[in-house]
């Protein structure tokens, strides 16, 4: 089995190389694909170098699996392509909300993974996955009627400028320098912010509008939820709050 990786250089690359890495997943050949201002740089895997290539030019015939993590407008511009040739799991948002596209945890509903239109998988919002896992057996057993969440987001949600710059501003801080905020509305070190990507017209945020559409997608669409996102200065690592109200008694 073949498999390419586009947006190799990035975090979510480099966490899916990790992932598959410990999985010690059978397969014949790898391929790192980034833009042309990454191709030729080396990222090693399984103790050997594997060289970036160019996503530009790259044949997608080569590969059976094809991981896209550069964001939904390289989903946008390559991902028909290349499911024209592989399998596309894509961590992006832009085929999420696609009705011909299942948006999959595997551990929730696989199923509807029997219904692939498009040759082309999608994987939901980091906050939403967490959600659905612990919500998949209470709805079972009891129906959900409403959910509350209020998520706690690290900066690695933003990608690696926005870790780079709570490190940055952390030190600017401390060494009692003038902050500029370049990702985030407000300073990020030492502070929490309540506002995560753009406004939509009712007030929510588009991540507090992902979490919403992407759960009623998995899990039900009869399900009612509100949703508050929140970015705090750390690093790695995202917390939630739940409070759930279920149809039927708890035995």
């Amino acid at each position: 089995m073949n498999i390419a990786i586009v947006g190799a250089t990035g975090n979510v690359g480099r966490k899916i190389l990790e992932v598959l890495e410990k999985k010690d997943l059978a397969m014949d050949n790898l391929y790192l694909l980034a833009s042309s201002r990454s191709a030729g740089s080396k990222i090693n895997f399984k103790g050997n170098d594997h060289e970036v290539l160019d996503l530009e030019t790259f044949d997608f015939s080569k590969v059976k699996i094809t991981f896209f993590a550069a964001g939904a407008k390289i989903s946008e511009k390559f991902i028909e392509k290349a499911a024209k040739h592989s399998l596309v799991i894509d961590n992006s948002s832009f085929y999420r909300m696609d009705p011909d596209v299942p948006l999959i945890v595997p551990q929730v509903n696989s199923d509807h993974l029997n219904n692939i239109k498009k040759n082309i998988i999608a994987n939901p919002n980091c906050s939403t996955a967490q959600l659905v896992l612990p919500l998949k057996p209470l709805h079972d057993l009891f129906i959900i009627k409403r959910i509350v969440v209020s998520t706690y987001q690290s900066v690695s949600g933003g990608g690696k400028a926005p870790m780079d710059e709570l490190i940055e501003q952390t030190k600017s801080v401390l060494e009692n320098k003038k902050i500029q905020s370049k990702n985030f509305t407000k300073q990020i070190a030492f502070n929490v912010i309540p506002h995560i990507d753009l406004f939509a017209d009712d007030g929510y945020t588009k991540e507090e509008l992902k979490m919403v559409n992407e759960t009623k997608k998995i899990l039900d669409n009869k399900i009612d939820l509100t949703a508050t996102c929140v970015r705090l200065p750390v690093l790695v690592s995202h917390s939630e709050s739940v409070n759930i109200e279920l149809k039927n008694l708890l035995h």
